[in-house]
């Protein structure tokens, strides 16, 4: 059994040491699951306590609890293959290369700055990206972005004609028995995320820039969801818990360890990034959001 002691110690640490008010957290170890609940909700304007079942801004996870997901399903049912070209669904791009595969290992370059981004409504941030080029990156580097699951969720609103957080909502989410995951969470139930003293704190509302002004046409961030249903969530993506109404089936989700960027030197799986196991050197799964959010899954030693 695998001994995550020192982790655990690191963790606790760093709430000791005031690195950050408090955390919630869990091992996965031979299909038993330990959750953690360590420190505080906030400091500020008032101290507050951590209590289970809270819900946190889950940022970048976002990318791969739901969008990657939605996207297998899509490609197991035909509707897309990781050879589709983009602009087959999204015309309004210019660069007939990219492919869903790109999009997906971050390796299709597409770069540039858009002025007065964060101040654009919906529409126009849209159309924005849409014109964004491909530049000297393409196929030559991973270069961790946005943007490509960004596209994604454009694709899926083109396939669905529903705006993708409901279809996420319907076709990932429900499905998988995620009851305490949503893109509209009880603000009173949530992790504040930052503290602003002129504008308080942000709660229960999205932190990236991007996924506020797209608001429910945004798969790249935006969803909320608990301590629990994230560990379900991983356990479902180790194999431990399968229900029927699963989005994707056991072996594709098996077929994710393994390097799908063409690089050697820049693994990446499908919407997730990969590392290295001890011993054997075998692949891990790797997740991480900007709000805190982390998630690594070792599916053949089946710990997480």
């Amino acid at each position: 059994m695998t001994n995550f002691s020192k982790t655990q110690t690191l963790i606790e640490q760093m709430v000791s040491q005031h690195v950050v008010p408090g955390v919630s957290f869990a091992f996965i170890t031979d299909s038993q699951a330990q959750l953690h609940y360590q420190g505080q909700s906030q400091w500020v304007p008032t101290e507050k306590p951590l209590k289970p079942d809270q819900y946190y801004d889950m940022a970048s996870l976002t990318k791969v609890m739901t969008t990657t997901l939605m996207i297998l399903k899509l490609i197991n049912a035909k509707q897309l293959s990781l050879q589709t070209p983009i602009q087959q669904f999204l015309p309004e791009f210019q660069d007939d290369r990219v492919t869903v595969q790109h999009l997906l290992t971050h390796t299709s370059g597409i770069a540039g700055y858009i002025p007065h981004r964060n101040e654009l409504p919906a529409p126009q941030l849209k159309a924005a990206l849409l014109q964004l080029p491909v530049g000297p990156g393409f196929e030559r580097e991973v270069k961790y972005t946005d943007i490509g699951l960004i596209f994604l969720g454009f694709i899926i609103e083109a396939i669905y004609q529903q705006p993708v957080q409901q279809v996420l909502t319907d076709q990932v989410l429900k499905p998988l028995g995620l009851a305490q995951s949503t893109f509209t969470p009880d603000k009173a139930q949530t992790i504040p995320t930052v503290y602003d003293p002129k504008t308080g704190l942000l709660q229960g509302v999205v932190h990236d820039p991007k996924a506020r002004i797209l608001g429910i046409h945004c798969a790249s961030a935006g969803l909320f969801s608990t301590l629990p249903d994230t560990v379900k969530f991983a356990r479902y993506m180790l194999g431990q818990y399968v229900p029927e109404t699963a989005p994707v089936d056991q072996h594709v989700l098996a077929d994710l360890y393994q390097n799908y960027s063409n690089l050697p030197d820049q693994p990446r799986s499908l919407g997730w990034d990969l590392r290295q196991g001890f011993g054997d050197q075998h692949w891990l799964l790797y997740h991480t959001g900007y709000t805190g959010t982390f998630m690594a899954l070792d599916r053949q030693n089946q710990n997480a």
